[in-house]
């Protein structure tokens, strides 16, 4: 079996996934994440609400989180997936490292935790853009990145339309050669929204005094694993259609 196969496999199996119906834990989880909503007085959900919507508008009309790493569109799809894997290793210490340190420190520092988490997923992410070819200077591939933060942590339905605007972006991105439109058509309540929901009842659990700095890890490390998996997926679609296109 060639490499570009065990790829197509591989995503095949991830979309399988992806629609899957949920299961009991899931279920459970969402049912907890609820209850633990209604505890969680407004003032909470507004400064999470407002990071989301601060950090994204950042990556995406900002310089910030370009990196110094260059675009290296020479490597194979192989070497690609292989640097991608060393890269998320080390922002997943990273992550796991900083969920630690704030859930130790109870609720107040777990709400420092929510824009640095943020922001480590935004830099891996563009790192990631560049290890696989993809220049983030462009605005078009800034929103990319912001679509496969989306379909990470959205439902069903809008998983659907978001993964359908990546299999076709060598169309769509002509529509994003400059952020004149982008900024009014976006949804940003629909976005905040699933974003919150989420990410709340591993992140809720960080606040529980007692098991702050275990829980903050793990939820940290499972969000960035998330984060891992949409993203080097997109980025292998991507891949796989331009080789095509080159190809003939």
């Amino acid at each position: 079996m060639n490499y570009e196969h065990k790829v197509r496999r591989e995503i095949a199996d991830w979309e399988h996934k992806m629609f899957k119906l949920p299961g009991w834990l899931e279920k459970t989880s969402k049912s907890i994440s609820n209850r633990i909503n209604h505890l969680i007085s407004p003032k909470v959900h507004n400064i999470i609400t407002s990071t989301v919507r601060s950090i994204v508008r950042t990556a995406l009309f900002g310089a910030e989180y370009t990196p110094k790493r260059p675009v290296q569109r020479a490597l194979e799809l192989e070497s690609a997936d292989q640097e991608a894997k060393e890269l998320f290793a080390l922002y997943q210490k990273i992550a796991v490292a900083e969920g630690a340190g704030t859930g130790a420190g109870g609720i107040m520092f777990s709400m420092v935790d929510f824009p640095a988490l943020i922001a480590i997923k935004m830099k891996f992410l563009f790192e990631l853009a560049h290890v696989y070819g993809y220049d983030t200077r462009h605005f078009s591939e800034r929103v990319f990145i912001l679509k496969v933060f989306q379909m990470t942590f959205s439902g069903p339905e809008n998983r659907t339309k978001l993964l359908n605007s990546i299999k076709h972006w060598h169309i769509e991105k002509e529509q994003w050669l400059s952020d004149a439109e982008y900024s009014k058509n976006m949804d940003w309540e629909t976005f905040q929204i699933e974003y919150r929901d989420a990410m709340d009842f591993r992140k809720m659990l960080q606040m529980v005094p007692g098991i702050g700095a275990v829980a903050g890890a793990w939820a940290n490390y499972s969000i960035l694993e998330e984060v891992r998996e949409f993203a080097m997926n997109a980025y292998r679609l991507r891949r796989l259609h331009d080789q095509f296109e080159v190809g003939g």
